[in-house]
């Protein structure tokens, strides 16, 4: 057993949690991305997008983030593809927040009233204009609340990177309770940084839905 003082837990769980917080950011980002050129291809009404969407969706929504993290790491691996557990977490966790984030947006574009789609029309609008110029705009504002609200999920989902060997804060919370044999204590640290993380957004989320419901 090795001999760590609180500070020094706690100081190695800050320096794992900087990987928990670079992890959420890409696969946050990755995945707004991903999502709002699904978000287009389904609006659009390509041929075909809208079912593409639509099972890739329920794809990556209806299977545990856990599998996903699997097939990323070993699966990539099958093809040749020299995958490290970086590559496949964000791989992963981009692809799942997509899925949330597509269908968080369409329902956000759904809520705009059809009038406003019938007066861009009227003003010989291209697609791409009038959704830049007139749905988007609107859209955003309503989606702003739910998907700051998601961040939190896409943070607690990091924690699952840690079974295929990502030291992120879950994974550094175990390789110091086998060093300490201190778990509550280590995993105590662990849940104090969770929520340091994950409440603020939280805050934010509900205070701008507050503010843009009042705006509205």
């Amino acid at each position: 057993m090795v001999d760590f003082s609180l500070w020094d837990i706690f100081r190695n769980l800050l320096l794992a949690a900087r990987w928990t917080v670079g992890l959420s950011l890409i696969a946050f980002v990755g995945g707004g991305l991903v999502g709002i050129a699904l978000l287009v291809a389904r609006t659009a009404r390509w041929p075909g997008a809208e079912r593409f969407v639509a099972g890739y969706v329920q794809l990556f929504q209806g299977t545990p983030l856990l599998m996903q993290l699997f097939l990323a790491y070993f699966g990539l691996a099958l093809f040749g593809v020299d995958t490290s557990a970086w590559m496949a977490a964000a791989v992963a966790l981009t692809l799942y927040t997509s899925a949330f984030l597509v269908e968080i947006w369409r329902g956000c574009v759904a809520a705009v009233p059809k009038g406003q789609w019938e007066a861009a029309q009227s003003l010989a609008l291209s697609f791409g204009e009038q959704l830049r110029h007139v749905i988007l705009p609107q859209a955003t504002r309503i989606a702003i609340a739910p998907t700051v609200g998601f961040l939190v999920q896409v943070v607690k989902g990091t924690a699952l990177a840690s079974v295929i060997g990502f030291v992120e804060l879950t994974k550094a919370g175990t390789m110091i309770t086998n060093a300490t044999f201190q778990p509550f204590l280590v995993y105590s640290c662990v849940a104090l940084l969770y929520f340091a993380l994950c409440f603020p957004v939280s805050l934010y989320a509900r205070s701008l839905e507050r503010k843009l419901n009042v705006q509205r």
